[in-house]
């Protein structure tokens, strides 16, 4: 039986500090899997350190910054392997981290895609934000973690150290299936970054597949959660993106009302982001409506077309049957084990 191959591609986009920081123990701990870096059209020194220190590194170079989204779709096009590994630049990775995934996914082939637990770089007993052990979503969309409801983050105490299913797995550190990926058409170029991995990943699930999480596999990723007061943009890719992955992939019963309570409630969090200072955030959640407004028919297009291809179906199942908003503010839960358990089944 021929061995599968895997290849770990780093999406860089004038990343020299983290390549500095990370990649020779990337390189270290992949062995022998190949080590790829995917550049976004950097305009610092990051390709000439891995072309001096490190030759034996692949680089594929796109003609620009992508982003997350396309950035990735036109570097996997030049990859050959069986399995890739996409992994943020600002990642810690450990001993043993890619065996005990590409065991499990090797041992069940509809599992399309799954991920390592996440910790925090820098509190390295928390859980991390984008990830966590493993994605799920609520009936209005909303992400959430185990090991992390909203801001609430949890310590990581060996609560979730089982290999399950979960609805998404972290764009930090994703393992995919190269045939499944490049058979529901990859990320959406669209959305340029954020949320890409959950569409992915409900794309794959309504094709048939599961999602996993292994950790057994540790990886510590320095990505803050809380959104930078700063990244006005991340608000508005984030408000956008969320809304567009719901209504593309949704099943079709009580849609339009779904749609209807999350424009409600993005303009809740508008209002808030208003009262706490942040006008820039106000204003780039208006701006993400608009954009979701402009991009409705090309939406719908593309949910019809997706509807009508061989194989697909919509999938209900990991989607919480409650509202994580109602849960956490107002009923004031903090970890994912206070959620009702009965919630995550079909």
């Amino acid at each position: 039986m021929t061995e599968a191959s895997v290849a770990v591609v780093i999406l860089n986009f004038n990343g020299l500090y983290f390549l500095e920081k990370f990649l020779p123990s990337i390189i270290q701990h992949s062995a022998p899997h190949p080590v790829i870096v995917a550049d976004n059209g950097s305009s610092d020194e990051s390709i000439q350190f891995v072309k001096t220190n490190f030759p034996a590194v692949n680089i594929i170079t796109n003609a620009g910054n992508y982003g997350y989204a396309q950035g990735y779709n036109l570097a996997l096009e030049k990859v050959k392997a069986d399995y890739f590994v996409l992994l943020n630049s600002d990642v810690e990775v450990t001993a043993n981290w890619i065996a005990p995934i590409i065991k499990l996914m090797e041992a069940d082939k509809n599992i399309a895609a799954c991920q390592p637990k996440i910790l925090d770089f820098k509190t390295r007993q928390l859980f991390e934000y984008a990830g966590a052990s493993g994605g799920f979503i609520d009936k209005l969309g909303y992400p959430f973690c185990r090991g992390r409801l909203f801001n609430a983050i949890e310590e990581d105490k060996g609560q979730y150290n089982n290999a399950c299913e979960v609805f998404w797995a972290t764009g930090a550190s994703l393992f995919v299936r190269a045939d499944a990926f490049h058979k529901v058409g990859g990320f959406d170029k669209d959305y340029f970054a954020h949320m890409e991995e959950i569409d992915l990943c409900w794309r794959l699930k309504n094709f048939g597949y599961q999602i996993y999480v292994e950790p057994a596999s540790v990886i510590y990723h320095i990505g803050g959660g809380t959104l930078n007061k700063l990244s006005k943009r991340k608000t508005f890719l984030n408000f956008r993106n969320n809304l567009t992955t719901f209504t593309k992939n949704h099943p079709s019963k009580k849609l339009f009302l779904k749609v209807l309570c999350r424009m409600i409630l993005d303009g809740v969090a508008a209002i808030k982001f208003l009262f706490d200072g942040q006008p820039k955030h106000f204003f780039a959640v208006i701006r993400a409506h608009f954009s979701f407004y402009a991009w409705l028919p090309k939406i719908m297009r593309e949910r019809k077309r997706l509807k009508n291809s061989p194989g697909f179906k919509y999938h209900y199942s990991g989607i919480y049957k409650g509202s994580i908003v109602v849960e956490h503010f107002l009923k004031h839960k903090k970890s994912f084990n206070d959620l009702h358990k009965g919630f995550f089944s079909e």
